[in-house]
This record gives structure tokens, C-alpha cells and sequence, in this order.
């Protein structure tokens, strides 16, 4: 099992930035991939990006492409999120997830891939 434990959203003016963070904890060596999803009011959960744990290799959903950043702490256990100019459209809650198992050459996208989920984070853009 992991765990995984969001923090950091909060409201922000559009344009402005803002950094989440989750902690994970548990079998954490079993971590192959991390990722953002997010949900906004009335929308499907959606990949805004992963990272690998091995090698930090990254990829973004277009809609964000340029703006956020995902890094990693193996160390620490720990994926961040870094927004930069941030839109309305991005107010969503966030969630941080897992993919445990051997590593795989590309990265997942779907929600079904991955095996475990923070309970989320409100991120709000006001206009």
C-alpha cells in the first residue's frame, strides 16, 4: 500500500502562481510513476501530467504544457507541482496518484493506470 497526502491549494488571482505537494509514505520503493490529475466543477477527472521515479523523465497534458511543472524528492518521498500563470480553467481539485509496479518506457495517462490517490486539493483561479 502507499499513501498519499496532497497540500498547498488555495485561491489565487488569475496569472499568479501557486506549488502543491504530496507526500507519499508506505511501500514507497514500489513507486514506478507519479502523477497530477484534476477535476473541475462538472468535468471528468483529467492527466495534467506525470513524472517517472526513476530517471524524473516528465510529460504534460497540452492545456498546461509551458506553465506547470512536476518535480520530484525521491528522497524525501515527494512530488510537487509547480503552476505558473494560472487560469480560471485551471480551478479544479487536484489529486496526486501512483503507479506501482515494474517501469515502463512510456507514461500513463489514464486514470485507470494508476493504483493509488491522495484525497485532492481545491485549487481556485479567480478571474
Amino acid at each position: 500500500q502507499v499513501q498519499l497526502v496532497e497540500s498547498g491549494g488555495g485561491l489565487v488571482q488569475a496569472g499568479g502562481s501557486l506549488g502543491l505537494s504530496c507526500q507519499a509514505s508506505g511501500r514507497t520503493f514500489s513507486i514506478s510513476a507519479m502523477a497530477w490529475f484534476r477535476q473541475g466543477p462538472g468535468k471528468e477527472r483529467e492527466f495534467v501530467g506525470a513524472i517517472k521515479w526513476i530517471g524524473g523523465s516528465t510529460r504534460y497534458a497540452d492545456s498546461v504544457q509551458g506553465r506547470f511543472t512536476i518535480s520530484r524528492d525521491n528522497a524525501k518521498n515527494t512530488v510537487a507541482l509547480q503552476m505558473n500563470s494560472l487560469k480560471p480553467e485551471d480551478t479544479a481539485v487536484y489529486y496526486c496518484a501512483a503507479k506501482v509496479g515494474p517501469a515502463s518506457y512510456g507514461f500513463y495517462t489514464g486514470r485507470d493506470s494508476y493504483d493509488f490517490w491522495g484525497q485532492g486539493t481545491q485549487v481556485t483561479v479567480s478571474s
